[in-house]
Order: C-alpha cells, then structure tokens, then sequence
C-alpha cells in the first residue's frame, strides 16, 4: 500500500471530516457573529469548486463584495516547483484548479500504455486503476516508467495528491482546497488550507495485468483534449491547458512511450449550451486520439461519453465530479482524476457545520453538477445533525433572465448560510444576495 500519504495529510471521513486550522471557526471574519457589533446578522456565503476562483472576484468592482466568501475545490497544496513549470507554459495563470488533476490524467494515461505495451485503449484501460495504487510509489512519469520497465509494480502518487482509484475509475480519497476570498475580492492564499476526504482503504483491489517487457515499441500515442476555452467554464480552461502540456513535455523528456514521442491535439469543450464539444469530439476522433483528456463539465461530458467510448477510446476527465459517472455504462473505457461529488460534499457539508451554522440554503443550477452536488451536501448536512427543515434546496436555471425569485426564497428562508452551487452565473446570483442584504459583502 502507499507510504507518505499520511505524511501529507490526514485521511478523513464522516461528520467529523476536517480539523480546520486556517480556513474556519467560528472566530474569523466568515462567521455567523461578524456583524454582531451592528446588531446585523452576517449570513456566512459559500461557493464550490465551479466559482471558487479569481475570476468570480473579476466581476465585481465594489472591495469587499465577495470578502469572508468561502468554498471548496478539489485541490492539494501544489509544490512551487510545479506552479513555477506551469507559469512557464502560461505566464498569465491567475488560478491552478484541475491543472494538477489534468497533469495526472495525460500521466496516467501514458503510464498505461507504458504498462501495456499498447497504444489501444481496450487494452491499456486494464491498467489504469492499478497504477495508482499498492506497488512502489513514484510521483513523475520517469521514475514509474522506471519502476514499469524492471518489471515492477506502480503507484501513482500524482501532482493532485492521493489517487487511489476504486474500481469505477475514480479516486477513492482525495484532496480538497478549503478557500476564502479577502477584501479586494481575490482569493487570500495565506487562508487557505486542505484535507483529505475519502478512503484509501475503498480503493479498487485488483492490480490489473503484469507490464509488457521492458523496451516494448509501439505506434505513437495519441492524446486529444476536450477542454473549456470558451464558455461558462472557459476560466478553468488555461490552467487545464497548462497541465496537458507539462504532462506531455515531461513525458516526452522522459523518452516518450513506447519509444515514441506522445502526441497532443488540442481541443474546445464550450459548454453544455452548445455543440462544441460534439463537433470537436467528432475532429479528434477523426484524428485518430487514443484518449480524450476531459471535459470539465459534467453536463458535457454527458453529451460525448457515448461517441467517445463507443469509438474504443479512453476519456479520463481531470474536472467531472458528478456522480452519474460512478456507474454509467462506458466499456470500461472512461476515468477520472477529479473526486466524485461524494467527496466534495463532505468536506463541504463540514466547513458548513465547522463554522457554527444551523440552517442553510442551497441555491444550485439545474445540471448533473449542480443537482448531484447539493443532493449529497444536503444529505451530509443531515448526517451531521440539521433536521430537514433547516435546510432549503433551490435549483435555478444558469439561462435564465434573473434570478430574483431564487434570491428572494433565500431572504424569506433567512438561513445562517448560503451555497451557491454554479459557474459564471454565480456572480449575479451573488449581487442579488448581496443587495438584498445577505451576501457575503462587508
């Protein structure tokens, strides 16, 4: 089994998920008594990882509109070293979420066809899960290619953090960015901190098949991206962008797979209001990929798993976090990086009761994302003592006009907390909140 996980964090799970340090209690500025001087009640805003980003700060001029907001995103406490490559491919990142877990996925992705002497996803998709766990514990594509080529057995631990695949092709624990945004409306790194949720111990058992002999050749391996440069997700896209590309660099320092360089092709998701992720799923197809790299959004992966898996080609997503994917029908041949909304509940569930919040409301869009995610942050949010009617949970639609009706549910309900569970849309739901005097604006 891995050794060093624990020396990273601490496995956690339950109600009693976080032990939080920098980003929680009932002390800091986020609190339910921060307006107590006022005589106002502060309503503590929480946000997730589809608008727990600096571009949710872009859309506000006024300091302090979004302050003390705080969320969850899957995310580890990224080395600089790795921050520092990343800014080599894009000097311009303003954020890093999925880019560890893009990283990871062309990794993984490469490290299988290593494993399987392949360059066929029907075949090489029955080493994926096994790579990220049990063996000899390696964190760049050298060192495992290394460990592949004397015969031994990997484990995977990646720039995203524990992987640990159960046997849907998930992690079975990961790590999670407990954020807040400060005063000028950006995120304040000095408040962040980060837990473990999940198990390693739910993890798949069944390592997959012994390595191809070492120097085994092949055709060249093919990877396509499927990621936001435009649409409601396109602020997730540079830093995605920027892990593909470090992967396949690192990879291709390391001498390639199967003696080959790896080739990367490009591609535009959009978003799930359009048919881009159709017609460029169509393009790479025709281009010959052996896997697809994404899409962010569940909502598109949704409308290309089908063409992609049936085609015989791997999809490992570094950003789809909806459960419809634990057990959707995909011959085996779709993975991701990013945890399943299962997990994410839980941390996020947590810092809702860490913070001393008694009734909450959700006000989440109305996709596998936004419906998944607030269906399990109600259920933990239960497991962990509020009753039923004290919690209220709104879907709204992203398209349309305003949404005054689902920000007026939340003043009538008056909770102590609200998640807004949404993309680009999120900042007008939060201007709502905040001009009807229960955002998170100070």
């Amino acid at each position: 089994m891995r050794t060093g996980t624990t020396a990273r964090s601490i496995a956690v799970t339950g109600a009693a998920l976080l032990a939080i340090t920098a980003c929680g209690g009932s002390d800091d500025e986020g609190s339910t008594d921060a307006g107590a001087d006022s005589g106002e009640k502060q309503v503590n805003v929480y946000g997730t990882d589809g608008n727990m980003g600096n571009a949710l700060g872009e859309d506000f001029s006024e300091e302090g509109a979004l302050a003390g907001m705080k969320g969850t995103t899957p995310l580890t406490d990224l080395s600089d070293d790795f921050k520092n490559r990343l800014l080599e491919i894009d000097p311009d990142l303003q954020d890093y979420n999925y880019a560890g877990e893009t990283y990871d996925a062309v990794i993984l992705t490469a490290l299988a066809a290593q494993a399987a002497g392949s360059t066929e996803a029907n075949v090489f998709k029955e080493y994926v899960n096994g790579l990220t766990f049990g063996g000899d514990t390696c964190t760049d594509f050298a060192s495992c290619k290394e460990i592949l080529d004397a015969g031994g057995n990997v484990d995977y631990d990646g720039a995203s953090g524990p992987l640990s695949f159960a046997d849907p092709g998930e992690p079975a624990e990961a790590s999670f960015g407990l954020l807040q945004f400060g005063d000028d409306n950006t995120l304040d790194d000095e408040l962040t901190s980060f837990v473990i949720a999940g198990d390693e111990d739910n993890a798949a058992t069944d390592e997959g098949p012994a390595p191809a002999p070492a120097g085994a050749t092949g055709d060249p391996l093919v990877i396509g991206t499927l990621l936001p440069l435009t649409g409601n997700l396109a602020f997730l896209g540079p830093p995605e962008v920027a892990g593909a590309a470090l992967a396949v660099q690192d990879i291709n320092a390391a001498g390639g797979v199967l003696g080959q360089p790896v080739q990367l092709i490009e591609g535009d998701s959009g978003d799930a209001s359009t048919d881009t992720a159709t017609q460029t799923v169509d393009r790479l197809l025709q281009s010959g990929v052996d896997a697809i790299v994404g899409a962010a959004s569940s909502g598109v992966s949704l409308t290309v798993i089908d063409a992609i898996t049936q085609a015989g080609v791997m999809q490992i997503s570094p950003a789809n976090t909806s459960d419809q994917f634990t057990t959707y029908n995909d011959n085996n041949l779709y993975f991701r990086t990013a945890p399943p909304d299962t997990l994410q509940a839980r941390a996020l569930a947590d810092l809702i009761i860490e913070d001393g919040n008694n009734t909450v409301g959700i006000l989440a869009l109305n996709d596998p994302y936004g419906t998944g995610l607030a269906e399990n942050t109600v259920q933990n949010l239960m497991d962990a003592g509020l009753s039923e009617d004290a919690i209220q949970s709104i879907t709204y639609d992203p398209q349309a006009a305003n949404f005054d009706s689902e920000v007026q549910e939340m003043v009538d309900f008056n909770p102590d907390a609200i998640v807004v569970i949404g993309f680009e849309e999120s900042s007008r739901i939060i201007e709502g909140l905040n001009q009807n005097g229960i955002g998170p604006q100070r």
